[in-house]
């Protein structure tokens, strides 16, 4: 039985930290590349962006000593795969060091051994930074679509491990709602957490499932500067699991949620967009609201703990926080019925 008692130290402990010298170092020794290196933000690796001054910018993963070596090599391995499978899906690269090898696996400054990748910078304007359209929304769908088709096949031993971000495990999240000081939102919370335990989770079994993206938040994508309908990059593989196929979906579109007077317009589009590609079976329809309330809920609750465990990465861990409170918000608003009935509606399955 999964439990959120058993989350790993990668989640749990900060990682001692590297410096940019020490990645500068990293990437010339192994890599033989030189450039000005940045520190990025992230939730377990520690990340650095390479400027080449070469028109080619790399992005340096060094993993959370507690990090299962068998979990970077499944991202590894996932992106390979995929760029076998659909070489035009607009996805980090992975460059091989001048050994030959997609990772290397380092003791850094005398602490305990780390997994070193590097990939291929993606350039773009971050999802919340543009204007959201209807072509942008379509085209996003897609393309969420066209990387779960490029990862039917694909299958590694640690796909299946225990992470706290995948919905089937939803049902521990009860232990964390403690962490959320206001009751009404509490109270809304436990609503849709019973509402995945009656109408989702005795389904989810039945359903398709595959190794999935499993964290298509706004932050994770990127836009074309020169052209704001188009998807220019989908980022951080790091949640990736074998899950059931709809959660992926369920994830993506519960950030299309709008506060204007039709909010579940955009998510219709996005879904009708997604299903266009890859057809959806009408079980899974029939649970996507549930589970879209469900990510939402993660999000607040998983957050709102980490946030208390890691103070000193609090803005980055709660950044999706009042926007996903919102959105609960508005799910709690919607009659589930009405729900089924429009998203149905929108893959022509009425």
């Amino acid at each position: 039985m999964h439990s959120l008692s058993n989350i790993g130290d990668a989640f749990t402990l900060p990682a001692p930290a590297i410096d940019v010298e020490t990645a500068q170092r990293l990437i010339h020794d192994h890599y033989g590349i030189s450039g000005a290196v940045q520190r990025l933000t992230g939730e377990r690796d520690q990340n650095f962006r390479i400027r080449s001054g070469q028109g080619h910018d790399y992005l340096l993963k060094i993993s959370h000593p507690a990090e299962d070596r068998s979990m970077t090599e499944f991202q590894t391995q996932a992106l390979l795969h995929i760029m076998r499978t659909d070489s035009t899906l607009p996805v980090p690269h992975v460059i091989e060091t001048r050994d030959g090898e997609s990772e290397k696996f380092l003791a850094i400054d005398g602490h305990a051994p780390r997994v070193v990748r590097l990939l291929s910078y993606l350039q773009g304007d971050l999802l919340p930074m543009v204007p959201r359209s209807s072509a942008l929304r379509q085209h996003m769908a897609a393309t969420l679509a066209r990387l779960a088709i490029a990862l039917r096949g694909f299958f590694h031993p640690a796909a299946g491990h225990d992470l706290p971000w995948d919905l089937k495990h939803a049902g521990d999240l009860r232990d964390l709602l403690t962490h959320i000081p206001d009751m009404r939102q509490r109270s809304l919370a436990e609503r849709f957490l019973d509402g995945f335990e009656e109408h989702a989770r005795p389904q989810l079994a039945r359903l398709r499932a595959q190794v999935v993206h499993n964290d298509l938040n706004d932050y994770n994508v990127l836009v074309d500067p020169a052209r704001h309908d188009r998807v220019a990059g989908i980022l951080d593989f790091g949640d990736m699991v074998h899950t059931a196929l709809i959660n992926d979906l369920a994830i993506a579109s519960s950030y299309q949620l709008t506060d204007s007077s039709d909010p579940l317009g955009a998510v219709a589009e996005f879904v009708a967009a997604y299903h266009a590609v890859l057809p959806l079976e009408p079980m899974e329809i029939d649970v996507l609201f549930d589970l879209m309330a469900t990510r939402l809920v993660s999000v607040v609750a998983i957050g709102g703990w980490r946030a208390q465990q890691h103070p000193d990465n609090r803005d980055y861990i709660l950044r999706n926080n009042a926007k996903s409170w919102a959105r609960l918000e508005r799910c709690g608003a919607l009659p589930r019925a009405q729900v089924r009935q429009t998203l149905r509606r929108a893959c022509n399955m009425e």
